[in-house]
């Protein structure tokens, strides 16, 4: 992912923050040989004091010999995306037909180290550990091995942790434009209203005063 100075993030925070927010991404690991990488849609747990996400999958999922085989991977999560039409942001020298379309976007990318667990005690912990994210209101019965409703199904699912290593972030919000043009931009989201549009125009004002 290229990452322009303008469009990385102040400070760790501002990707923790988000990422807080957005727990839903795929997660990448390389196939065996002769075979494309796999790409796993999944909801997971940020743990920005111990470094690590969590989450599970089905025991049958067809990802496991790969990562296994390579357990590096890549958890990409990507939000906040808007498409921005060229007029609005043409340079205030140049008519508005001038203008470049682009893209707006916030993303995180977490290379991690996977580590497979499949002890049932640790399974119940890590799932705890997600529906106390989740449902911080609660609701439901805790997990526990061995013990109803969810003891016996343990063994359908195989519980991630994801040692964190390295963190790419990145925030495309017309941050090196001109006060004019991100003014411009500013307005078209808020009038188009569409899908994204607010929390895009959000991203570039926050970023804007900062």
């Amino acid at each position: 992912m290229l990452i322009h100075p303008w469009d990385a993030p102040r400070d760790d925070t501002e990707w923790q923050r988000w990422l807080a927010e957005h727990d839903f991404g795929q997660l990448a690991v390389n196939g065996l040989p002769g075979e494309p990488p796999h790409v796993q849609p999944l909801h997971f747990a940020y743990d920005a004091g111990r470094g690590e996400v969590v989450t599970h999958l089905a025991r049958p999922n067809p990802l496991w010999p790969a990562l296994e085989a390579h357990p590096d991977v890549l958890l990409s999560v990507v939000d906040d995306y808007v498409f921005v039409p060229g007029p609005w942001q043409a340079a205030p020298d140049v008519p508005p037909e001038h203008g470049t379309p682009t893209s707006f976007y916030a993303a995180v990318q977490l290379r991690c180290r996977a580590h497979v667990v499949d002890d049932p005690a640790e399974k119940a912990a890590l799932l705890n550990r997600q529906v106390d994210h989740f449902q911080p209101r609660g609701g439901s019965a805790r997990a526990a091995a061995d013990e109803a409703p969810y003891g016996r199904m343990l063994v359908g699912i195989r519980g991630l942790r994801l040692e964190v290593t390295d963190v790419r972030a990145k925030f495309k919000y017309a941050n090196h434009r001109p006060a004019e043009v991100r003014g411009r931009i500013a307005a078209g989201l808020e009038a188009r209203g569409g899908p994204g549009d607010s929390r895009a125009r959000d991203h570039l004002l926050r970023r804007q005063e900062a």
